[in-house]
């Protein structure tokens, strides 16, 4: 019942959008794509060979000589040869901010050795700009459990027991005048250079302050870099506030490498400061990617008393939901469940701070969803799910029935008697599918073969009637790096295997789904989730000319080969922010930021 609710919204969108635009259907436009293989997820027309754009919306669909009739001396012609267009990816759920810390400064997940570190380090010195501390990092995270592993593998358990730790000696060389804090994934250790602890007045005589230590060289008594506990404090706190000239240039990046991976659209957890960068890249006209942005949801009054509703703001960057936690992650066994882990028999994760503390986390969706603001909320573990289940129906009770939208974030572990009540509820399953070939390293030994069952369950969700959303959780926690990639997650959602084709079969295969139904959950119910269904999510006269192409139509290829498949563009309002040579003449329609101009 839901889910028709939900088809019947967006195809009258649709259709009141195409009837407003039947007029203007001799007029000429800036951009037509021809020849190519146009894959529309408009129910009256799933299939064309040609699109028109004008002013930054599609003017008309369908075959090339009836889209020829609106070329005129303007017109910017692409013969896309063959190409695959589909609707502008859209990515549910991004970290941009830490996601463009990570690619301008550096990333360490996948590091367990001194030759790595030195390079990663000398290359991040080098894109930083001067003045710049090279920060963070999180060494040795797939030291742990083998990136694309499946788990349970006895190398990795000997891995574990040589843990790599190393010393300044290893960043010095590269980094005379830079200072350097890096950090393991699980913040048991911080590694600075010789720079850092000098700035920080760190020498062989400063004592070891109170819960802390500051590792010596047992041979000379000189620090070798390594502080753990409150010894990194001595360090952080000599550490300057990061410009924000820095914070445009991670932005510009990050910019960069969506458009890389076909992505038009993005639902960002934004903090103060990251609106204030996007706000600045937008006024410039650098905004390249489409920012639906997402407060907390326990500054829901705040935004209420000046006025502010869900989507305030403009079709480049509007206020989205306001995301709460309930639960903690996966990564580090944080994540709430019912029963306690297997690996650690004491524990059962943890609440988050929105549920401990007044109101409390039902207090706060109520609340907010009564003003017209969305909560879309984070729950991993099985009994974080149920109850964050248990919280929405009681809003819907009491604010009364209407078009709540409320999203569960990442619904990761679900028990069998919950899929049924998303549909009930009309709940959006924020989810996201790369995670399920990356965590099922750890996943069987931490929560057990059954539990697992109910891990990243996107079929029995989508039956049990749950609103199917997909995204990256780009760039990852500081366990897992998750790729800003929609191909890498339809390939995970269709095959749940590793990147090299592990395990044979899929990991729990009855929760694969099709091709089909991974591009809907990438493109029109993540405008659906975001209440945009009008003017995104498929390519229908009137919508946003977001478009995303590829070398291959996925829907007639082997599952295997997704991953491998090369977007050729990328074009948001009929602007590419992202070409390939093998599209001639798309670089004529180049956004100038995309071109850094």
């Amino acid at each position: 019942m839901r889910n028709s609710m939900v088809l019947m919204t967006i195809a009258g969108a649709t259709l009141v959008a195409a009837a407003a635009l039947s007029s203007s259907q001799a007029e000429t436009a800036d951009l037509i794509l021809t020849d190519g293989r146009v894959y529309t997820l408009e129910p009256d027309r799933p299939r064309a060979e040609a699109v028109a754009v004008r002013a930054g919306r599609i003017l008309a669909i369908g075959d090339g000589e009836a889209i020829a009739s609106h070329e005129g001396p303007g017109t910017v012609v692409v013969d896309l040869d063959g190409a695959f267009v589909l609707p502008g990816l859209i990515d549910n759920h991004t970290h941009f901010g830490r996601a463009g810390q990570l690619l301008l400064g550096i990333n360490l997940l996948d590091v367990a050795d001194s030759v790595t570190l030195g390079q990663r380090v000398a290359a991040a010195r080098d894109r930083l700009p001067e003045g710049a501390w090279i920060l963070g990092g999180d060494w040795g995270a797939y030291e742990e459990w083998a990136m694309g592993s499946t788990g349970g593998g006895g190398a990795e358990v000997d891995a574990r027991a040589r843990r790599f730790t190393p010393h300044r000696d290893m960043v010095d060389p590269y980094t005379p005048s830079t200072p350097v804090l890096l950090n393991r994934w699980d913040r048991s250790a911080y590694l600075a250079n010789s720079v850092a602890l000098e700035l920080a007045g760190i020498t062989r005589d400063t004592p070891d302050p109170a819960g802390g230590t500051i590792e010596r060289d047992p041979r000379t008594g000189e620090p070798t870099g390594i502080l753990t506990g409150s010894a990194v404090e001595l360090v952080q706190r000599v550490i300057p506030p990061k410009s924000f000239e820095q914070r445009v240039a991670e932005a510009r990046v990050a910019l960069r490498r969506l458009a890389e991976n076909g992505v038009t659209g993005i639902h960002d957890i934004t903090g103060a400061q990251q609106m204030r960068v996007f706000e600045h890249l937008r006024d410039r006209g650098e905004l390249t990617v489409r920012v639906y942005a997402r407060p907390t949801l326990d500054e829901w009054d705040e935004l209420a008393t000046v006025g502010i509703r869900h989507g305030f703001g403009d079709e480049y960057l509007k206020i989205g939901g306001l995301k709460g936690f309930v639960d903690g992650i996966m990564g580090n066994s944080s994540a709430r469940f019912r029963e306690p882990y297997d690996h650690r028999p004491d524990e059962r994760g943890r609440w988050r701070a929105m549920v401990l503390e007044p109101p409390g986390m039902a207090e706060l969706i109520r609340a907010a969803d009564s003003v017209g603001l969305t909560p879309q909320v984070h729950a991993i573990g099985d009994l974080a799910v149920d109850t964050l289940l248990d919280w929405f129906e009681l809003a819907i009770e009491r604010n009364g029935p209407g078009d709540h939208r409320f999203r569960m974030i990442h619904a990761q572990v679900v028990e069998p008697n919950d899929f049924e009540r998303f549909g009930e509820l009309g709940i959006i399953a924020e989810v996201q599918p790369y995670h399920a070939i990356d965590d099922m390293r750890w996943m069987e030994e931490r929560i057990g073969h059954e539990r697992s069952r109910g891990a990243y369950a996107f079929r029995s969700l989508l039956e049990g009637g749950a609103v199917l959303s997909f995204g990256s959780d780009w760039p990852g926690t500081n366990a897992s790096w998750y790729p800003a990639k929609p191909l890498l997650g339809i390939y995970a959602a269709v095959t749940r295997q590793t990147l090299d084709g592990m395990p044979e079969g899929g990991w729990f295969p009855e929760e694969r789904i099709d091709v089909e139904t991974a591009i809907r959950a990438y493109t029109m119910a993540n405008a659906f989730a975001a209440r945009e269904e009008g003017i995104k999510g498929s390519i229908g006269v009137g919508k946003l000319a977001d478009f995303t192409v590829l070398d291959r139509d996925i829907t007639a290829i082997p599952a295997a080969e997704i991953k491998d498949v090369r977007v050729l563009g990328t074009i948001v309002g009929g602007q590419a922010t992202h070409t390939d040579p093998a599209v001639a003449g798309l670089d004529r329609v180049l956004h100038s930021a995309a071109s850094g101009g």
